[in-house]
């Protein structure tokens, strides 16, 4: 990856060489195209805005091309514009010629079809209909093999469970400082809303933690990363987890780095994720990790 650091001398050289002899010469950069579209919600009767970055090739290629597409959430309090805002994730569409799709998942929603609020149906929204019509807008490989989902923090925890909860439609699924165990949550601001009460409902809130569905990783066939920071307030429930999956012998991929839960943490992170998502897609989803016997 070129850094601006490194990158500008290159081009100031290469315009300097082309002025003394006169050459005519092709500077790299990123062309990828960002497009705000709306999505409409027929489980919540009500659109929200998404965030779609294509590829340079997009434009240029033929309308038999299509793309992988990698879902990328956002956390808590946050909104579709989220990572295209803090990060430059729009240049990993260009280096590994993927769509990214950055759907609304609410204030709190958790990315959950929660009991407690029947006008909360995020899960069928992100995992069901905005697929589909991501699949009937734009050229994609509309295969499970083809798709991944990841997010940071409450969207680590939502692209987990829905990959999980979706398997038919998510071949690779992440998770970057993923609250992956909820219980540990329960003084966020809005949780209880789609949660119910932690004493009342607390059966719900152990169904719906990824550290005790584990095992449900163990026949999904989902080629899985996860990546949390050492000072992240959840890396030790990410330890946890992660022992599980050992245990059970599913394959994943797992990853401590210096930092915490901080955009210089997730803008990093993700770079590694789209990388290990762009392997998968390249040999048939799962196929490179090796499957327990």
């Amino acid at each position: 990856m070129h850094t601006a650091r490194a990158f500008r001398p290159l081009k100031f050289l290469a315009l300097f060489l082309a002025s003394l002899f006169g050459l005519c010469v092709s500077i790299p950069g990123w062309a990828f195209q960002t497009r705000v579209v709306s999505i409409p919600s027929a489980a919540m009767h009500r659109a929200f805005g998404a965030t779609v970055v294509l590829p340079d090739d997009y434009a240029r290629s033929s309308g038999a091309t299509r793309y992988p597409v990698i879902y990328v959430l956002h956390g808590s309090g946050g909104n579709h514009a989220d990572w295209t805002s803090n990060t430059r994730i729009g240049k990993l569409a260009d280096r590994y010629h993927v769509m990214l799709v950055m759907p609304d998942g609410g204030r709190e929603s958790w990315y959950i079809d929660s009991p407690f609020d029947p006008a909360s149906r995020y899960e069928t929204y992100v995992g069901t209909e905005v697929v589909s019509y991501i699949d009937a807008h734009f050229r994609t490989l509309a295969s499970r093999e083809r798709r991944a989902i990841t997010g940071l923090s409450m969207g680590g925890f939502g692209a987990l469970r829905i990959a999980l909860d979706h398997q038919e439609t998510f071949g690779a699924a992440g998770s970057i400082s993923g609250a992956v165990d909820p219980r540990n949550c329960d003084d966020e601001p809005g949780i209880e809303r789609v949660f119910g009460d932690p004493a009342r409902h607390a059966d719900f809130w152990t169904r719906n933690a990824i550290v005790e569905g584990a095992s449900s990783f163990e026949h999904a066939h989902i080629a899985l990363t996860i990546d949390c920071g050492v000072s992240d307030y959840f890396v030790q429930s990410n330890r946890v987890l992660h022992d599980k999956l050992i245990a059970l012998g599913v394959p994943h991929d797992y990853v401590e780095r210096p930092g915490g839960h901080t955009w210089s943490y997730w803008s990093n992170a993700i770079r590694y994720q789209v990388l290990f998502f762009a392997t998968a897609f390249r040999h048939d989803g799962w196929r490179p990790f090796a499957q327990k016997a």
